[in-house]
């Protein structure tokens, strides 16, 4: 089996196949992420500790394979880490998916996440697959709590922030 058939099972099994999808009782943080230009609609909950370790993770919502795939792959590498080390991730997703070379620790830590990798050459593809990083990032710096904020990380003409 080559690298792309790979990739392509590991994005449409966390598409068809979320373990994250759902909502909890009780999160601590709660953040919509949505997409104007493609119409990518999500809803972050995070259970952060006392000592800033994510303990649980779920999203729902609506949105392409990619988009629904991306935040499935990135809840499996932040649950279980600390704030610092999940923004630390995104870091790194975020450096991936605009083009730049990432070592073999980086790619490693991304995980599955790390399949997107071509999304970089998808120019319109782009701003699905950090819809729910940037989303994770705006909650963990900024505490946002359920129904308190809103996040549009794409503009309508494609650019993402």
């Amino acid at each position: 089996m080559d690298l792309k058939t790979l990739y392509s099972e590991i994005l449409n099994e966390h598409n068809i196949r979320p373990s994250h999808k759902g909502t909890m009782d009780e999160p601590s943080l709660v953040l919509r992420g949505v997409n104007p230009s493609c119409g990518d609609d999500i809803y972050l909950q995070l259970k952060v500790d006392e000592n800033g370790k994510i303990c649980e993770g779920s999203f729902s919502g609506s949105g392409c394979a990619i988009s629904q795939a991306s935040v499935d792959m990135m809840l499996d590498d932040i649950i279980g880490r600390t704030k610092e080390e999940a923004l630390h991730l995104a870091d790194s997703f975020m450096k991936m998916i605009q083009g730049k070379e990432l070592d073999e620790k980086e790619l490693e830590d991304l995980d599955e996440a790390a399949s997107l990798q071509n999304i970089s050459h998808m120019p319109a593809r782009v701003k699905c697959a950090v819809l729910g990083w940037h989303t994770m990032q705006e909650m963990l710096k900024g505490g946002s709590t359920a129904a308190s904020a809103h996040a549009d990380h794409c503009q309508p003409d494609g650019a993402c922030q």
